[in-house]
C-alpha cells in the first residue's frame, strides 16, 4: 500500500496544468514530430532551431500549443538564453528533449579541427550545457530529460565515427545523469533511432548517389526491412517522458527496426 507521504512520481508536475516541453532541433524530422506529438497531448511546447521558416511550419500544426524559438544551442549564451525564454513564456520546464544534431562527410583521414568542433559542439556539448542551465527549473518540476542518440553508437560506423562517438558519449551521460539527478526528482532517458526518414543527411554534403547508397546499406542492416518514420521516434520520446513511465530512468531505447540486434 502506498504511503500517504510518498513523493509525487518523477515527471508529474501537475495533474491539471499542461506540461511545458522544450525540444531542440525542432524545425524538421524527429524534432518536428516530437514537438507536434507533445502538443497533441496538450503540452506547451517551445520548439528551438536555427531557422525561422522550418520552425514556423512545425508550429503551424498547433499554433496555440507550439511556440517557435530561433536560437543556436552552440552559442556561448545559447543555453541560458533558451532556458530564460522558456521560463519567461511558461514559468517552468517539465520535459527537455535534446534532439539537435548534425552529421558531416568527414572521416578519420580527413578530419580537421574546423570540421570536428561544430559536430561535437552540437551533438555533445550543447546537451551538457542546456541540461546544466535547465537544472534549477527542472528540479522544481521534477522533470524529465530525453536525449536523442543513435543506434549506430552501439556498433561500428566506419567513415562516420565521430558522429557515432558523440552520440555514444551522450548515452553514457544519460546513464550517469540518471543516477546523479535522481535525488533531485529528475528522470533521464534516451532514444537511439536507427535509419529514419529525416533530412539530416541533406545538409551533410553527401551527393544524392551517396545518400542512396547509405540508405541501401541501412535497409540491408535493418531486420524489419524498412526506413523508420519520425513519428515513431516521437512516440517513444513521449512515452519515456510520460507520467506513466515514472519508474523508468537511465534507459537507452533503440527505435531502429532491430538494427542493433540484427
Amino acid at each position: 500500500m502506498d504511503s500517504p507521504n510518498q513523493k509525487k512520481p518523477h515527471g508529474t508536475s501537475s495533474t491539471t496544468t499542461p506540461r511545458t516541453v522544450l525540444v531542440t532541433g525542432a524545425g524538421t524530422g524527429i524534432g518536428r514530430a516530437t514537438a507536434r506529438a507533445f502538443a497533441d497531448e496538450g503540452a506547451h511546447v517551445v520548439a528551438v532551431g536555427r531557422r525561422a521558416a522550418p520552425l514556423a511550419e512545425t508550429a503551424a500544426h498547433a499554433p496555440s500549443r507550439i511556440s517557435p524559438l530561433v536560437a543556436d544551442v552552440t552559442a556561448d549564451d545559447g543555453p541560458e538564453t533558451i532556458v530564460r525564454t522558456v521560463l519567461d513564456r511558461h514559468g517552468g520546464i517539465d520535459v527537455l528533449v535534446n534532439n539537435a544534431g548534425i552529421v558531416t562527410t568527414q572521416s578519420l583521414r580527413t578530419y580537421t579541427r574546423a570540421a570536428v568542433e561544430p559536430q561535437l559542439a552540437t551533438n555533445l556539448l550543447a546537451p551538457v550545457l542546456l541540461v546544466q542551465a535547465a537544472l534549477p527549473a527542472m528540479e522544481e518540476r521534477r522533470g524529465v530529460i530525453v536525449n536523442v542518440t543513435t543506434s549506430v553508437g552501439q556498433r561500428a560506423w566506419p567513415g562516420n565515427s565521430l558522429y557515432a562517438a558523440g552520440k555514444a558519449a551522450l548515452e553514457v551521460l544519460t546513464r550517469s545523469w540518471a543516477v546523479e539527478l535522481a535525488p533531485l526528482g529528475i528522470r533521464v532517458a534516451a532514444v537511439a533511432p536507427g535509419a529514419i526518414d529525416t533530412p539530416i543527411a541533406d545538409h551533410s554534403g553527401l551527393t544524392p548517389e551517396q545518400r542512396a547508397a547509405i540508405r541501401a546499406w541501412q535497409l540491408d542492416h535493418t531486420p524489419l526491412g524498412r526506413i523508420g518514420r519520425p513519428g515513431e521516434v516521437a512516440w517513444a520520446i513521449t512515452q519515456l517522458a510520460s507520467p506513466q513511465a515514472s519508474f523508468i530512468t537511465g534507459v537507452v531505447l533503440p527505435v531502429d527496426g532491430g538494427a542493433v540486434v540484427g
